[in-house]
């Protein structure tokens, strides 16, 4: 009998959009989608590998909608974190119906539902083999998702960035507006900052490469894709020197 391969890495940061857990509804949060996901992490967690997850909130609201609200962009920042929130929530009830331990780890105070951002905690949850969810993003103003997810995978010492999205990795250009784009199976953060590929964050870019941390962008709409990408498989775009 063939043995089974053993994972690539031992502690994964996972960074899910809010469009990705929208799946294919026009807003919020899609039923199918969420349960699939949380078979897919159940199975990473089954290898033994320690998982905590960022979620985004761009299915509820985006901070950078504050011009077209007339608001300031701080209150509109807070907003979307929120928002971020009610994913992280969500995706826990997902993943304890999978029968895993979980744990929401806000930037913001929000006792009721989440516990504090606590760095030494969040470490310890993973050593005992609870997935812990980071919502709120960073808890301040003016800092994307992407931002916060680079930022607590060095944090808790993660040995890689996943960043699900809804293409396939890295390209020359949006492959969703420019059909003849092409796609990198791996690209250097340097060369990402020069070309401005906005598939990532720039700050979140320069704060991986100042810690080293490696980043493997993904496709998570195509259902395996996750467990494939904590093993080691060639898919989606590694971010590294």
């Amino acid at each position: 009998m063939k043995e089974e391969e053993a994972p690539k890495y031992k502690r994964v940061l996972l960074k899910i959009s809010g469009e990705s857990l929208q799946g294919i509804e026009k807003f919020g949060l899609s039923q199918e989608m969420i349960s699939q996901l949380g078979k897919e992490i159940r199975q990473v967690h089954e290898k033994g590998i320690e998982i905590a997850i960022v979620t985004g909130g761009g299915n509820f609201f985006r901070g950078v909608r504050a011009r077209d609200l007339n608001i300031d962009r701080a209150s509109a920042d807070y907003m979307g974190m929120l928002a971020t929130l009610i994913n992280g929530i969500a995706l826990q009830g997902a993943l304890e119906k999978e029968g895993l331990r979980t744990r929401v780890l806000s930037a913001l105070e929000v006792k009721e539902v989440a516990e504090p951002f606590i760095r030494r905690r969040a470490i310890r949850h993973l050593e005992k083999g609870r997935i812990v969810i980071f919502a709120a993003g960073t808890g301040n103003p003016f800092f994307t998702t992407d931002t916060a997810a680079a930022l607590r995978a060095i944090e808790i010492k993660a040995d890689i960035l996943l960043k699900a999205t809804k293409v396939e990795g890295v390209y020359t250009a949006d492959p969703m507006k420019v059909s003849e784009a092409v796609k990198f199976d791996a690209i250097t953060y340097s060369e990402v900052l020069s070309r401005e590929l906005k598939v990532i964050d720039s700050t979140a870019v320069t704060l991986a490469k100042e810690n080293h941390l490696r980043i493997k962008i993904f496709n998570i709409t195509q259902a395996g894709n996750i467990v494939k990408a904590v093993m080691g498989d060639e898919i989606g775009t590694i971010i590294s020197f």
